[in-house]
């Protein structure tokens, strides 16, 4: 079976010009292309059933594109060979009229500013815009903030947590929207309480929230500040978490903590509170249990073999209970967690009464930080 004349000779002649992107709107069996002098389209008539004329087009497009009509199956075999990352083999991912090869492109570590915008005209969908925006070269590029944008407008669609933490965390890297729009998405967090995580993760010590320093931080930072000066991990990370910034993140943990809406956003969460005291996470600890990981933590303070540590305890010894707590949250992980929901697919409220004997020991960590 062949391509009608008309289509035949319409799309021979748009293959002629320089492609930058095609896609193909298969309801309205429309070919639309992306060119270096604006946007062209075919509309097809097909004369077999669409599926088949369809596939018939593809055809066409990979012969033209890499000169074998095997389509994206035989290109993204070829394409991995060579490395997957060559900005030639990107361009011709979004020449054929595959949305599997636009994915293809989008997750690709090689993806330029250039090629993701040409891939936004291809498929503007919420995922693909979150995998781009993985990518510093867009962030950086004019893409990313159109990117943002759309994001943002999307989120009261989302109905997945994890999917709105994720673009919450993309959407708050620098440059992309303005703090009127990070203020916005914070007073939409009291009642999306998973936006909170994306915060934690994204922007950690710039939290859009009144916060003031812990009433020790002004006598603690007099005391410690040689030692934060020398580079001291336990110092720097006790001045941080002092600081109004580090009280702001917190606050924000603990309102997160709370109520988690289902499994992914507690593991998210945990992550995100891990990550903050990465500095000082012990080389080894136990990772499956927090009564143990606590006791260790209480034994760690009170041996003398971390001569970093003990420089900070023998200048400010009172602070040894808030540095173990940190010191307990530094170890969070998803082991934790990993036996209870192996167990059980419970979200809600069902959930947290499942895992309540892990996430009270964790708020207990973090009400010593607030002094609270």
């Amino acid at each position: 079976m062949e391509l009608s004349a008309e289509d035949n000779l319409r799309l021979n002649v748009l293959l002629a010009q320089k492609l930058q992107a095609v896609r193909i709107d298969e309801s309205k069996m429309t070919v639309h292309a992306l060119t270096d002098k604006g946007e062209a389209k075919v509309v097809l008539n097909p004369n077999c059933k669409d599926e088949k004329y369809l596939k018939e087009v593809k055809e066409l497009l990979s012969t033209h594109v890499t000169g074998s009509p095997g389509g994206y199956p035989v290109f993204i075999s070829r394409w991995t060979r060579m490395g997957q990352a060559r900005d030639e083999s990107l361009q011709q991912l979004l020449l054929l009229g595959e949305s599997e090869a636009v994915v293809a492109a989008v997750h690709a570590p090689g993806l330029t500013d250039e090629l993701a915008e040409r891939a936004w005209w291809a498929m503007p969908t919420a995922d693909n815009a979150r995998r781009m925006l993985e990518k510093e070269a867009v962030v950086q590029g004019k893409t990313g903030a159109v990117l943002a944008e759309f994001l943002i407008e999307f989120l009261p669609f989302e109905e997945d947590p994890h999917v709105m933490i994720d673009s919450v965390r993309l959407v708050l890297q620098p440059g992309l929207i303005s703090e009127e729009e990070k203020q916005k998405l914070w007073i939409k967090a009291k009642n999306k309480r998973n936006f909170y995580v994306g915060f934690l993760h994204a922007v950690p010590d710039a939290l859009p929230v009144d916060a003031q320093s812990h009433a020790s931080y002004q006598s603690v930072i007099e005391k410690i500040q040689l030692l934060i000066d020398e580079g001291n991990p336990y110092a720097i990370m006790l001045s941080r978490i002092l600081s109004a910034q580090g009280q702001a993140f917190v606050q924000t943990a603990q309102l997160a903590l709370k109520k988690p809406s289902n499994q992914e956003v507690v593991e998210s969460l945990l992550n995100a509170i891990a990550a903050y005291f990465r500095s000082i996470k012990p080389k080894t600890y136990t990772t499956d249990n927090i009564e143990v990981i606590c006791d260790e933590a209480g034994c760690k303070c009170n041996a003398s073999e971390d001569a970093a540590l003990k420089a900070v305890l023998d200048v400010v010894p009172e602070m040894k209970e808030m540095i173990r707590a940190m010191l307990v949250l530094s170890c969070l992980s998803v082991a934790l967690i990993n036996p209870v929901f192996s167990q059980t697919d419970a979200i809600g409220t069902m959930m947290r009464k499942k895992i309540k004997h892990i996430t009270d020991p964790v708020l207990d960590q973090l009400s010593i930080l607030t002094g609270k």
